[in-house]
């Protein structure tokens, strides 16, 4: 399991604002992207390696990649 202590989680820029489909990301951590559900914060996170979460952001912002 993945140590996320001292993660300074922020809501995706893409999350919606009314309360629905909304993830955060924590980017501060050295080697690790968290990624976590608003509405469940202590629940499970998924966790990516840096340099694979920016191939999964710019295939998705690009289109390659369709949600």
């Amino acid at each position: 399991m993945t140590d996320l202590t001292g993660a300074r989680w922020r809501k995706s820029t893409r999350s919606g604002g009314n309360g629905g489909n909304c993830v955060e990301i924590a980017d501060n951590l050295p080697g690790i992207v968290g990624i976590r559900d608003t509405k469940d914060p202590g629940g499970p996170t998924l966790t990516f390696d840096p340099s694979d979460w920016t191939v999964f952001v710019t295939a998705l912002t690009s289109g390659t990649l369709h949600r």
